[in-house]
This record gives structure tokens, C-alpha cells and sequence, in this order.
């Protein structure tokens, strides 16, 4: 067995698993005659999982996801009219790369936080940074902000996400100093990754929303110049059917 003073080292490296593993090692015949390239190999291979392993869970738990095991293979494609080759090539995120919007359009319960979740996941997956936020807290944490002094500086860190995702969108009409606030953050992004936006309205309902035509002109133009629809069939809400489910099953 290593000795503590090794052990302690591999842990200020954080090479915890490492440390275990060649442990697991000594302590079993297995590997006894395995060359030494291949049992470090192993050694390496189990601390690289490690730590894979956890830069996923902490990218996940950072976005904030709603709906934390959202995926696009379980996607319902026989009611939702979604496009199967449009996920197939969405799910590769090249629209990240592209710096290509997606706005989500559909009902109340129609299936839109949750696609949006498991596209933020699979960007996570691909090792992005992803923010999820709901209009209504992102605006309210602007709002934070700028008491502290500090909004400029919150609206250019939310920028520099590759994938930004706006749940709820337009719920509530915007206030003008609201309304300047997304100017901002789309202004900053237009460098940066893509935003995928979920919203019960047509784009053409957003400038009554928005307030100062001059700023929702600005806005809707630097949301729609590189842009995807995808529209959710108004069907029943997915809240609903999950509901029934879960009677079913406690009955």
C-alpha cells in the first residue's frame, strides 16, 4: 500500500483516484503480471474518468437546468411535429459554433423547457458552458446587480456562456430599464455562442412586450438574424400527462 506521505501528495494534486486505484492494485493479484505500461495506463484511464465524471456533473449543476435528466433521444416524436433531422443535427451543436439562436414556440406545458433542458445538456455533454435562466429571475438578478454597480459586469460574464438559454420569454411586458438590459446582453453576445429562447409568442408579438419600438427593433433583429424555429404542436400539456402518469403508477 502507498505510505500517507504519498497519498497526502497525490491528494494536493488531486490525484485521489489515482492514488486508489494503485492501492486496488497492490492489494489484488490481477495485475501482477500486467506490464507497467499497461497498469499505469489503467491508473491514468480511472483518474481521467474522474475527473470527466465531475466537470460534467459541475457543468450540469451550474447551468441550472429545470429538468436535470431532460434528453433528446426520449424525445416524443409522434406528437410533438419535432423535425428528427433538424434534433439530429442540432444535437452535434454545431448551431453553438455557428452562433445560431433556437426560439422554442409552443403552448403552456407544450414540451418546451424540457427540449431546451435536453439540448443544454447535450451541449454540456460536448464539455460547453451552459446558463438556463427564466426571463422573469434573470431580469430580477439584473436588477440586483445594478444596485450593486456591479450590472455591466453581470451582463458581459452571462455573455461569454456559449449556450444561453431563456425560458418564459416576454411572459410579463418589459419595464425600459429591463428592456435595455437584454438589449445589452444581446449586443454583448453577438460574439459569443448562440441563445436558445422559449416563448409562448410569435415574434411578431414581441415589440408590444418589449416597450420603446427603437429597442425592440434591435433586440428581435440581433435574436432573429441567425435564427431557428421550432414550433411544438399545442397538444396536451406534458404537466398534465406526467401528473396522470404518476396516479396511475401510485394506484
Amino acid at each position: 500500500m502507498l505510505n500517507e506521505a504519498t497519498m497526502t501528495k497525490l491528494r494536493s494534486m488531486n490525484l485521489i483516484a489515482f492514488g486508489d486505484a494503485f492501492n486496488e492494485q497492490l492489494a489484488s493479484g490481477t495485475y501482477d503480471q500486467m506490464p507497467f505500461e499497461e497498469r499505469f495506463g489503467l491508473l491514468v484511464d480511472i483518474e481521467w474518468s474522474r475527473r470527466e465524471s465531475n466537470r460534467l456533473a459541475r457543468l450540469t449543476k451550474n447551468a441550472g437546468f429545470p429538468i436535470s435528466n431532460a434528453c433528446l433521444e426520449d424525445l416524443d416524436y409522434t406528437t410533438r411535429n419535432i423535425d428528427k433531422n433538424l434534433m439530429a443535427s442540432l444535437s452535434t451543436n454545431n448551431y453553438i459554433f455557428d452562433r445560431r439562436n433556437l426560439l422554442i414556440l409552443g403552448p403552456t406545458g407544450g414540451g418546451k423547457t424540457y427540449l431546451a433542458s435536453a439540448l443544454g445538456l447535450a451541449a454540456v455533454r460536448k464539455k460547453f458552458s451552459v446558463k438556463y435562466y427564466r426571463t422573469p429571475d434573470l431580469l430580477s438578478d439584473i436588477a440586483i446587480a445594478r444596485a450593486e454597480g456591479v450590472q455591466r459586469k453581470f451582463l458581459r460574464q452571462l455573455a461569454k456562456f456559449p449556450l444561453l438559454i431563456l425560458d418564459e420569454w416576454l411572459l410579463f411586458p418589459l419595464t425600459e430599464n429591463e428592456s435595455r438590459d437584454i438589449f445589452d446582453l444581446m449586443e454583448y453576445r453577438k460574439d459569443f455562442g448562440a441563445v436558445i429562447i422559449c416563448s409562448q409568442f410569435e415574434r411578431k408579438g414581441w415589440p408590444p412586450k418589449i416597450g420603446e419600438p427603437c429597442v425592440a427593433d434591435a433586440i428581435c433583429d440581433r435574436i432573429s438574424a441567425k435564427c431557428t424555429t421550432i414550433r411544438l404542436e399545442p397538444v396536451e400539456s406534458m404537466r398534465r400527462t406526467v401528473a396522470k402518469r404518476e396516479t396511475t403508477h401510485s394506484s
